[in-house]
């Protein structure tokens, strides 16, 4: 028996801890000494004050106070729209597209065209279409969140061995059972990987579709913040679309862990 005990677990605790540790302490360092101006970047008890009126202070009580919960369940409803309408159609038409040639050649060559044009040219016309408003940021997110969820899908299905497949129809397994029995298991990893990373875009874009003037959101706060020169306000809404964003990463990962046996053996 090894009489030392093993430090990877509390190494493994602490280590995703360290690049933000380093960079607030690293920030913290510049403002003190003053290095960087203030209305650049100000100090990380400012940031901290700003914060603290967003979330917990009564609405009234300032420019921005008391506004969190409202800027994120209605930023929360926009990215869990467009994230929502993007899986709904990606994974399955990714499917279909890695399995048969056809829908690969009807639907490849259009996608990856529409996948190079930026996002924010499409903001003109969403606005034209739909409005300023709900409809215009779940179009943005929804676009933007399609294409890497629609080529994990794909790239999974496609590295399916058929042996799987025609396993399965030698013992009865009828096509349509073979696509949730053995199809799209062997390509969970895959679909995983691009729904995380859908769901990463989807709070990115949030920002460009609450450009459009929306009264509410994480992405108006940052905007309205901007105009008024309060770099205090901006660093709080970046932040809180981090933490919010790596909470959903987080909240997605178990999801499919419960949802499907085959997510849960990934490591």
């Amino acid at each position: 028996m090894n009489p030392f005990p093993s430090n990877a677990g509390w190494v493994n605790r602490i280590s995703p801890w360290f690049l933000p540790v380093v960079f607030f302490l690293t920030w913290f360092a510049v403002s003190e000494t003053g290095m960087v101006p203030t209305y650049l970047l100000p100090h990380p008890k400012d940031i901290l004050a700003a914060a603290s009126t967003y979330i917990f202070s009564e609405a009234g009580q300032g420019p921005y106070a008391g506004r969190f919960f409202k800027d994120l369940v209605a930023s929360s409803l926009r990215v869990v729209s467009g994230f929502g309408l993007a899986a709904s159609a990606g994974i399955p038409l990714g499917l279909l597209s890695g399995r048969i040639a056809a829908v690969n050649r009807m639907v490849g060559m259009t996608i990856n065209a529409l996948r190079a044009v930026p996002g924010i040219s499409w903001l003109p016309l969403a606005m034209v279409w739909f409005g300023i408003g709900l409809k215009t940021t779940v179009f943005l997110v929804a676009l933007a969140a399609f294409f890497p969820i629609y080529l994990n899908a794909e790239a999974g299905a496609r590295q399916v061995s058929p042996i799987l497949l025609q396993a399965g129809a030698m013992m009865g397994v009828h096509r349509l059972r073979g696509t949730f029995a053995i199809l799209i298991p062997a390509a969970m990893p895959q679909i995983i990987t691009g729904l995380r990373l859908g769901m990463g875009i989807s709070w990115a874009y949030l920002v460009l579709g609450e450009l459009t003037g929306v009264p509410d959101g994480l992405g108006a706060l940052i905007m309205d913040a901007r105009m008024l020169g309060r770099i205090d306000v901006i660093i709080v809404g970046i932040l809180m679309i981090a933490l919010i964003g790596r909470m959903c990463d987080l909240g997605l990962n178990q999801l499919l862990r419960l949802s499907f046996k085959s997510a849960r053996r990934m490591p």
